[in-house]
């Protein structure tokens, strides 16, 4: 049997590796129909299909961005592990091109217990508000050092804006200061080369992608001595000689960029997440290997 502290260390990798860097985006003005995308990944986790997602993105509103995620494990490991997170970014596209979140909302659950954090910004970057409702508050205001959440942004945010990036580009680079809730961290996207893909039964995508590491740098803020959670999953894939790696791509010509793979090297295995499904405008691609959805 596997120890309950590790079935703890692959739950928040598995959830790690399936939402922390499940986002796309577009140039609204260069993107035409494409102001929304509606996407399905598939998690594999050893060969075994560990986590399925969905995502909603939504660039049709004028100088606005909307992301919704959902996510949940699934099958034998949804049986051992039953996590399921959902997920939401909303914010102005400002005249510099940033993104810049109004609010995000994470709202994860675990065995029946949800932990909910909401957290509001401010349109000048500034930070405004944390509540928080858990098993033992419910929205409740929590007080937080400026020096730990002024200036950073939400987690899908920052990678929309390296994805932005990449439709000007073909590079995937670019870093930002993020908030959790109580830590501030750097999360930095690193180039490594152009590549070919090719379209398999578990991917719908072939074609030129750019492929990246991302990193996580800790700030300030309640870090732990001892790595835990998704920085535990990181140092694991360093000690193996790769970061979590990510391949980005134009699905639909002329159409925002979007995370088509991604690999993540752990002590339990290597996980791959596939783009299954893309749907936007008129542009419908399912893969062979899609799974249903009440699996």
């Amino acid at each position: 049997m596997i120890p309950h502290k590790a079935l703890k260390n692959l739950r928040l990798g598995l959830a790690a590796a399936a939402l922390l860097w499940l986002v796309s985006t577009a140039d609204p003005a260069s993107a035409g129909e494409t102001l929304r995308q509606q996407l399905v990944y598939e998690v594999y986790a050893g060969g075994i299909h560990a986590v399925q997602a969905h995502m909603d993105i939504d660039l049709s509103k004028k100088n606005k961005y909307s992301l919704v995620l959902d996510a949940k494990t699934r099958g034998f490991l949804g049986s051992l592990i039953p996590w399921e997170g959902s997920f939401e970014s909303y914010g102005w596209i400002l005249k510099d091109g940033k993104y810049q979140p109004e609010r995000h909302q994470s709202t994860a659950t675990w065995r029946n217990e949800a932990d909910i954090k909401e957290y509001l910004y401010n349109k000048n970057g500034s930070f405004k508000s944390l509540r928080i409702t858990d098993e033992h508050s419910a929205a409740e205001l929590r007080e937080v050092d400026d020096e730990v959440t002024n200036g950073t942004v939400d987690i899908l945010s920052a990678t929309l804006q390296v994805l932005d990036a990449y439709n000007e580009m073909e590079t995937c680079a670019g870093e930002s200061e993020i908030f959790d809730g109580k830590r501030r961290f750097k999360q930095i996207f690193r180039h490594e080369e152009a590549v070919t893909l090719t379209e398999s039964k578990y991917n719908i995508y072939g074609g030129p992608a750019a492929k990246c590491t991302v990193e996580v740098v800790p700030v300030n803020g309640e870090w732990h001595k001892k790595p835990r959670g998704w920085m535990s999953i990181q140092e694991q894939g360093r000690a193996k000689g790769t970061m979590p790696t990510v391949w980005i791509a134009q699905v639909a010509e002329n159409g925002p960029a979007v995370p088509v793979k991604i690999r993540v090297k752990t002590a339990y295995g290597t996980l791959f997440m596939h783009l299954a499904e893309y749907k936007s405008a008129d542009t419908v691609l399912i893969a062979e290997k899609r799974m249903p959805e009440d699996e």
